[in-house]
Formats: C-alpha cells, structure tokens, sequence
C-alpha cells in the first residue's frame, strides 16, 4: 500500500511555525549555535539563474528607487509585518551555515559530529574507564576518539566490517594503517568501555543509553542541508542480534532481524533530514493508534509545501479490495473533497494503490503502458531511503558488536559520513569529477584525516617495516634536501647544455627542481634514501 501526502496548515499552525508561540506554553529554544538562514530562502527554481544587477553600463534604463521597508508590530507582539515582499522558501542544497564552516573533508563530517558530541562520548567513556579500570585507567582524549572513528570508517572502505579486528592488525594480511595508529589492544579497550550516557543513573526511558547524543545529532541534520520538493518517508533496519528492548523482526529486510528507524530523506540525493528509533509498545496503555500517520507528521513538521512520498494504509471500501477479474495494466479512480485514490492492477491478481493529496484527477501518461501518473511520481520517489540503506551499507563501519547502543553509533558514524558526502559534493562538484567511486575516495581521505592526529603525536613505532615507515614518514616529512629537491629528469624533452660546464658542451635532461637550470650529475646532489632510512 501507498500514499503520497502533502500537509497543510491550519491558521493557528502558521502562526506557531512563524513566531514560535501557542497559548500556554513556552516558545521552544534553538539549537546553542547562532544559525542564521537569510541567504537559503530563495524560492526553489530549476531555471534560477543569478545577474548582475549593476547599473554601471551604458545604455541601461535607470534603475528605480524603491521606497524604504517598513515594519508593523502586531498587537501580540510576536508577530513583525513588512511592507515588502520577501522570499519565504529555500534553495535545495547546503545550508548558508554548513557552506560557511565546511573548508576540507574533515570540517563536512564534524558539521554532523561536532566537539560538543564528541566531548560527551569523552566524558561517559572515561566516567566509565575509571569504573572498569580503576586507577590504572588513563584519560581518553579528543585525538583518541577521533582516531577511533577513523578506523571504524576506514574499515568500512576495506570491505573489513565482518572480518575479525585481529585480521586488521595482522602483521601479513592487516592494513599498515591500523597498526601505525594504534595498538589492537587500544582498539579493543575502547570499543568495550566506550558509552553514550551514564549507566548508573537510573531512568524509564528505553533509548536511554544514546538518547542525550541521538536527540542532539538529529537536532543538526536539518540545519546542514535544504531538501527537494520531493521528501520519502519510510523505515530501514539496523541490524543487531543481540538483546535490546525493542528489536523487530521485518520479513521483508535483507537484516531480518533489528532496531526499526524511520527516515526522511531527500528523494533525489537521500541526504538523511530527519530520523527517529522505534523503540516498541509504550510500558503504559496500548498500543499507538495510527503510528504511521503520527510518524509522517513527526518527521516532516517543518517541510512546508513539500510533496511527501510515504507507505500507509488508506481505508477503502471492502468493494475495492478484490482483484479476481481484473485485466492486467487497467486502473480506476476513487475521489473525495481532498484525496485522489488510483487501483492499478499491473498483473493479474495484483493491485497497487497508491493515494494522493497532491493529485487531483486521474491523469495517465502518454506511454504504451498508460500508467497514471499517480504511479510514475511515487515510483520515482519511494525509493530514497532504501537508496540511502543501500550507500550507507556498502561502506559501512559497523563491527561486531553485542550492545545495542553501539550498533546505533555505527549507524550515526554511517548516515554522517553520507550526509558529508552529500554536503561536500554539493558545494565542491568538481571533486574527483567523473569517478565513478567518489564516494570511497571521500570515506578514504575522511578515514585518514582523523587518524593523522594521532600517528603524530605516537611515540612508540610499531614493528612491522610498513607501518612503522607509515609513521615515520607522517610523524617526520621529507626534508628539503630530499626527494622534492632532486634534480628532476623529464623524459621525452629535448637534451640542453649544462649551465655549469662552459665551456664544456656536456648536454644534459636534468633539472633542477629550485631554479630549472639544466645541470649535470657532476654539479647535483642525488641522494637516495629508503622510507626506513630515512
């Protein structure tokens, strides 16, 4: 069953959407950072196309003044008129406040995961290191957490998420890379005591354990990026096995077997905009009535005049139900005051019905098939977030856990590094243009710049000839007198004399890589040192 919905608002929704304010209660506090959005509400036009508006040349008209805007206070005081027209939509894309804090691929990722969440993660870790440890416990860091991520995210790349952690490490078949960043008993203490809230403090709540870090980095993904006209609300799996208090069982699910996450995403990038975690039956009363309903409001509250594309169950007559004697790619129509509702039977004995409040007649295309077009838009559109599964999951950093909280980072660790990708691309599309694998080049240099910090600043080298010329190669970079101040020896071009042999007529192809004389191997310095070595 589907259903494509578009929401609409009553007066007294507007007025709360506009100034924050509904009789007896608070208006609700932003987010801690200073986000402003003046430069994103343009109206969305395919065809937008910025000009020069100055009047320098000749042969223009003059331009005409315009008369100074003024503003009215309403009664109430919550409400700010303005004599002119201004744009009340958004432009599809990053948001003015990601563009103006993302400078490297790096900086994109921690517009999601930012030292604020991340100083949390710190303090429950190590809250819960001293615990574990006791005394012996030394204090993790930023540049620690930080490198682990890197090799959650790198692990992702190789393809290593279901290889066993001790392969990683393996002196023959194991990445350089991991043992260069730390050691695999490190990697083991901090995958066992890392923690998102503090166990000891007892509360109802079911999503208690991650819900202080969930609720503050979905609180960040709408204020990065400006969906589409087209929004998909559906539900993914995150797949887990071991005990939680609210896993599903989905049939339907490559997973099987999982915590449920409702996502909405935008239909034609599927950067994630709003997510939420099923967490079961509520401990007091029944179960919820009408939960998809409540899900796809709870999800889409701020998207005004976006066309929601979203699977629910319309109520229809038991006269419409029935598809025995039914010819295949026929359809009828249904209609109320506000709904358009379409019975396509593609093949025998099967219907899809798709609902619309977007739509209101029964228009078909002009194809063979004559589908309606009620059918081509929620075709085009259902998708998103089985896409966004798919991307997420090709290169995702989820490891073999048995605690349900760490399954969920994972899943955060994932959707971040895809909504960076998204941002990235977006404000930088000529980056790597025309691959085909842009996005594991993404998670790679991601991967490698979190690691770097902390390969810096390590004392003891690993053992292993590669990673320990990994680090030293990182930790001490090549001096001027090497490789980059080599005589350099362009093959291919035409032989000159050495500058430094008149009267001599010694022809020579080396160059020097400072002041791009011609000389010799008689007047060059030419050393060659080995990564070990050097």
């Amino acid at each position: 069953m589907s259903r494509r919905l578009t929401k609409q608002f009553s007066v007294e929704d507007v007025l709360v959407q506009v100034s924050g304010y509904k009789e007896g209660t608070e208006i609700k506090q932003e987010i801690d950072e200073d986000v402003s959005e003046v430069e994103d509400n343009t109206d969305f036009d395919p065809d937008f196309e910025e000009t020069d508006q100055s009047t320098d040349g000749e042969g223009e008209a003059p331009k005409e003044e315009q008369a100074p805007e003024e503003t009215f206070q309403s009664k109430s005081g919550y409400l700010l008129w303005s004599s002119s027209l201004r744009d009340r939509g958004s432009r599809p894309g990053p948001t003015q406040c990601a563009i103006s804090r993302v400078d490297d691929i790096k900086s994109s990722f921690q517009l999601f995961l930012p030292e604020s969440i991340e100083g949390i993660i710190l303090e429950m870790t190590n809250l819960e290191g001293k615990r574990v440890f006791g005394d012996t416990w030394r204090e993790t860091d930023l540049v620690d957490l930080q490198a682990y991520i890197g090799l959650l995210i790198l692990a992702g790349v190789y393809h290593s998420n279901n290889e066993a952690t001790k392969s990683l490490w393996d002196a023959e078949s194991g990445r350089p890379i991991f043992r260069a960043t730390m050691s695999l008993e490190q990697f083991h203490v901090l995958s066992r005591i890392i923690q998102f809230d503090n166990r000891d403090t007892g509360q109802n709540d079911k999503l208690a354990a991650i819900r202080n870090i969930w609720d503050r980095w979905v609180e960040r993904l709408p204020l990065m990026y400006n969906p589409g006209p087209e929004v998909t609300v559906d539900e993914c799996l995150v797949p887990f096995r071991g005990r939680c208090p609210f896993k599903v069982y989905l049939s339907s699910n490559p997973g099987k077997c999982g915590i449920k996450v409702w996502v909405a995403c935008d239909a034609r990038s599927s950067y994630a905009w709003n997510m939420q975690v099923y967490t079961g039956k509520p401990t007091i009363g029944g179960a919820e009535e009408n939960q998809g309903v409540r899900v796809v409001l709870d999800k889409t509250t701020s998207l005004q005049g976006h066309n929601t594309t979203c699977d629910n169950k319309p109520e229809l007559s038991p006269a419409q139900v029935p598809t025995r004697g039914r010819e295949a790619l026929s359809s009828t129509c249904a209609f109320t005051d506000t709904h358009t509702l379409v019975l396509d039977f593609p093949t025998e004995n099967r219907n899809v019905i798709p609902m619309s409040t977007l739509h209101k007649d029964a228009a078909v295309s002009t194809t063979e098939n004559r589908k309606p077009l009620i059918i081509q838009d929620y075709k085009k559109n259902k998708g998103a977030v089985d896409c966004l599964d798919k991307l997420t999951g090709t290169y995702t950093c989820k490891l073999m856990t048995a605690r349900w909280p760490v399954a969920l980072f994972h899943k955060i660790l994932d959707v971040s590094a895809f909504n960076a990708y998204v941002v990235w691309t977006a404000i930088n599309p000529t980056w790597n243009q025309g691959k085909s694998f842009r996005k594991r080049l993404f998670l790679a240099e991601l991967g490698k710049a979190l690691v770097t910090p902390l390969i810096q600043r390590r004392q003891h080298i690993p053992r292993t000839p590669a990673s320990a010329s990994l680090v030293k190669s990182v930790q001490a970079p090549a001096p001027a007198t090497g490789l980059a101040a080599l005589p350099q020896q362009r093959h291919g071009q035409k032989r000159k004399r050495c500058e430094l042999c008149a009267p001599r007529d010694n022809k020579t192809s080396l160059r020097c890589c400072k002041c791009d004389a011609y000389v010799c191997k008689a007047h060059s310095h030419l050393t060659v040192t080995c990564h070990t070595c050097a």
